[in-house]
């Protein structure tokens, strides 16, 4: 029997290492990586989040979304790469918010005997060959940003110039977000609707790189990236959203954000006198007031049953909070 355990043992351990070396992980991989998603899917396994949620996301503010991630225990969720030691992110169209399904690409610098080994990886899974810069362009569809880790390189570090800006829009109508430079700002610039988040520009060609894997986890500064991830990209920063959250995280959003338009109706007006950042009204009174001033919002961001169920949602977290308290 002890036998028989340490051969199923190895079985599983060579099998679980034979998918860990993948370039491109195959879409069984990426569903047991994105387990928690149990909506559709794309044919290469990433969590289709719906292009409803991607348009709705675009109009919330990072803090509401920052907020709704922090409250599920995600923390470190947001880069901006701004501090004493970083410039931050170099944006083409910065007045411009971007949303997306995310296409992961992992660069490193390049070494010949890992090359040869993807390359011949590469041809065994069935990916075009050699495989460049181009391998995670031809993954795009519709909706996807291409978000890549270039370890930061400038000069000789430009992942995309503008023809591949081309091809990249005309898959995925986004743009893209690295950790490394590009070349050809302005002809990047000039494409209609493509935008993109870089750590800078640099005239070089690409060199002395090679790509690692492609739909695997990466990692964009202090955010831990999967294949499928919804990322909001603005003006202060981009955050990556796990596709299971994201649409609890754009109603709580929503949400919120009707609750911040009410207080300003009510400082504006005069509804509630304002002393000390708190409305002095008892909360019954106001939270009956936010209520009729709801049923009167014109446009609301959500469905009339997504509120509800949201609001209802609230009030048993707060009863079995209440429930759960200790008496004194």
């Amino acid at each position: 029997m002890k036998k028989i355990s340490i051969f199923v043992s190895v079985l599983f351990f060579v099998a679980f290492n034979a998918k860990t070396q993948s370039v491109v992980w195959p879409p069984e991989s990426i569903k047991a990586l994105t387990s928690e998603w149990t909506g559709e899917r794309t044919p290469d396994g990433r969590p289709k989040v719906s292009d409803n949620l991607l348009e709705r996301l675009k109009k919330l503010s990072m803090e509401e979304v920052w907020g709704a991630l922090n409250a599920k225990g995600y923390e470190n969720q947001f880069e901006n790469f701004a501090s004493t030691f970083e410039n931050g992110w170099q944006i083409i169209h910065p007045e411009k918010a971007m949303t997306g399904r995310v296409v992961t690409a992992q660069f490193m610098p390049l070494r010949k005997d890992f090359d040869n080994y993807i390359q011949e990886q590469a041809k065994k899974e069935g990916t075009k060959t050699p495989v460049t810069n181009y391998a995670p362009i031809i993954k795009l569809s519709d909706s996807d940003v291409y978000v890549a880790d270039s370890f930061g390189k400038m000069a000789d570090g430009t992942l995309i110039g503008d023809n591949l800006g081309n091809a990249i829009y005309k898959a995925g109508k986004r743009g893209i977000i690295f950790n490394g430079s590009v070349r050809d700002v302005e002809g990047l610039s000039e494409i209609e609707g493509f935008n993109g988040w870089i750590r800078g520009s640099d005239p070089s060609a690409i060199k002395q790189m090679m790509i690692a894997s492609v739909n695997a986890p990466i990692r964009i500064g202090r955010v831990t990236v999967l294949p499928g991830d919804v990322v909001l990209a603005k003006s202060t920063g981009v955050t990556f959203i796990p596709a299971q959250f994201v649409n609890e995280v754009v109603i709580s959003g929503e949400y919120t954000h009707l609750r911040d338009q009410f207080s300003f109706f009510c400082m504006k007006t005069k509804k509630f006198e304002y002393i000390n950042e708190a409305f002095t009204v008892d909360m019954e009174v106001y939270e009956k007031a936010f209520q009729e001033w709801l049923d009167q919002y014109p446009n609301l961001p959500m469905t009339k049953k997504e509120l509800s169920d949201y609001q209802e949602g609230l009030k048993a977290k707060k009863a079995a909070q209440k429930a759960s308290a200790p008496t004194r």
